[in-house]
C-alpha cells in the first residue's frame, strides 16, 4: 500500500499564503499534527519514506518515519512563481487548474504532469507490494490522485485536495490512469 501524506501546517498555511517551493518551516501545530498522524500509523511497518527536499515535508516525515528517508525532488510542491508569499491569487485572476497559465512564472500543469508521472512509473517499478510512506503537499497529492483516478468530475479538482498531515492511501496494485 501506497501512503501519501501532506506535510504538517506552516504559518503561511494558516495565512492562506501560496507557499510553492518557498522552504517554510512547519509550526507548532503541523509538529502536534504530524506526531498525531505518527500514532495513528504506528501499526504500519512501512518499508521506505520518500519525502518532497523541502523542511516542512522532511520534518513531517522524520516524525512518521524513524529511518533514513530518501529524498526526490520530483516531489517538490508545484513551482508558483512570483505568487509565492501572496494571498491576492484570486484577484489576480490566476487560474491553477488552466493547462496554459504560465503568469507568474507558475511551473505548468504540463511540467508538474510529466514530473509526477515519472516518479510514480518509478515508484510502483521499484516497490511492488510494498507499504511505502511518501510525504509531499497539496498540489504533488492532489495530481497524484490524477494520476492513479483520472481527472474528477466537471474538473472539480477540489474533490482531491487533502488537509495538512491527511492520508491518502494508493493501492499498488491500482492500473495508473495516466495523464
Amino acid at each position: 500500500m501506497i501512503y501519501v501524506v501532506r506535510h504538517g501546517q506552516t504559518d503561511w498555511n494558516l495565512a492562506h499564503k501560496i507557499q510553492g517551493r518557498a522552504d517554510i518551516e512547519l509550526n507548532q501545530t503541523g509538529i502536534l499534527q504530524a506526531q498525531e498522524l505518527a500514532t495513528k500509523l504506528s501499526h504500519i511497518k512501512f518499508d521506505a519514506c520518500i519525502s518532497s527536499p523541502l523542511k516542512r515535508a522532511i520534518k513531517t516525515a522524520q516524525i512518521i518515519f524513524n529511518s533514513p528517508i530518501q529524498i526526490d525532488e520530483r516531489l517538490v510542491e508545484r513551482g508558483n512563481g512570483e505568487l509565492e508569499g501572496r494571498t491576492d491569487w484570486r484577484e489576480l485572476g490566476v487560474n491553477f487548474n488552466d493547462p496554459n497559465e504560465t503568469r507568474y512564472n507558475i511551473e505548468t500543469l504540463g511540467c508538474l504532469e510529466k514530473r509526477i508521472r515519472s516518479f510514480w512509473e518509478d515508484i510502483l517499478k521499484r516497490y511492488p507490494n510494498k507499504n511505502i510512506l511518501i510525504v509531499t503537499h497539496a498540489g504533488v497529492a492532489m495530481w497524484s490522485q490524477v494520476y492513479f483516478y483520472g481527472s474528477p468530475e466537471n474538473n472539480d479538482f477540489t474533490k482531491y485536495r487533502i488537509n495538512n498531515c491527511e492520508v491518502l492511501q494508493i493501492d499498488n496494485h491500482i492500473q495508473p490512469h495516466g495523464y
